[in-house]
């Protein structure tokens, strides 16, 4: 837990000062300004749900499309945890596993879902919905974190097959994610998180990049934090049984 700590406290700061220097984004508005964060255990039903809690309407701000992938914006509601990456379906590895719900309308990256039911797969990347990431502390981007990448011919990396086909640790595990007023919810079965129900977790909002041309910069790089359930990043918080 003293590893975690320190790294996203270390992005906390990097984030306060990128923000202390530029004018708020475009995106920073009560949308993405957390009042409440809590992930509850329903044993009679063998799930957890994740909620995050707004003062403005949960999931009502969607990225302005770009028209490419390179430079793709990416809003998220994040669940830092202390879940480790073999929890989730990833070979054991240094970083932050977070559960984050995005929307990014320039590209799609869960090719086995069909959010908005039309019956086509990848034209719904504007759809709130999950991913399980690796965070790990990066100082190129002002948001002091990226998604972590790998070598696509490095064999000892372990995705789960649900994973959307990049070379970051990243799966697009298909749980339902819902919005109604000022809460976005998500249901996790237990048995998709190696059964565990006694984590620890945090809650953030944030704005991301998707990089493809600039190697000198992470391929999915967060550029600001907008709020923190915690205020420090410390994941103070327990699951509720």
């Amino acid at each position: 837990m003293k590893s975690i700590i320190s790294i996203i406290t270390a992005a906390l700061f990097s984030s306060i000062t990128y923000n202390t220097c530029a004018q708020i984004g475009k995106y920073h508005n009560e949308d993405f300004n957390i009042n409440e964060v809590n992930v509850s255990h329903h044993i009679d039903l063998g799930i957890t749900v994740w909620e995050i809690t707004v003062y403005g309407k949960a999931a009502q701000t969607t990225p302005i499309k770009a028209g490419q992938l390179d430079g793709a914006p990416v809003l998220g509601y994040v669940f830092p945890t202390s879940l480790k990456p073999i929890d989730v379906g990833f070979n054991q590895t240094e970083g932050i596993v977070a559960l984050a719900l995005t929307s990014h309308p320039d590209f799609d990256d869960t090719p086995l879902w069909d959010e908005n039911s039309d019956n086509i797969y990848n034209n719904d990347g504007i759809v709130w919905h999950p991913h399980w990431v690796v965070l790990h502390e990066d100082k190129r981007v002002a948001g002091g974190l990226s998604v972590k990448q790998f070598q696509k011919a490095d064999e000892t990396v372990v995705l789960p097959p649900t994973n959307p086909g990049m070379p970051m640790y990243m799966d697009s595990p298909g749980y339902p994610v819902t919005a109604k007023m000022n809460t976005i919810k998500v249901v996790v079965p237990d048995y998709r998180i190696n059964n565990r129900t006694d984590f620890n977790y945090d809650g953030v909002t944030a704005f991301l990049k998707v990089n493809t041309s600039n190697t000198e910069l992470p391929m999915l790089g967060v550029y600001e934090v907008f709020s923190i359930a915690s205020g420090d990043l410390s994941l103070p918080y327990k699951v509720k049984q």
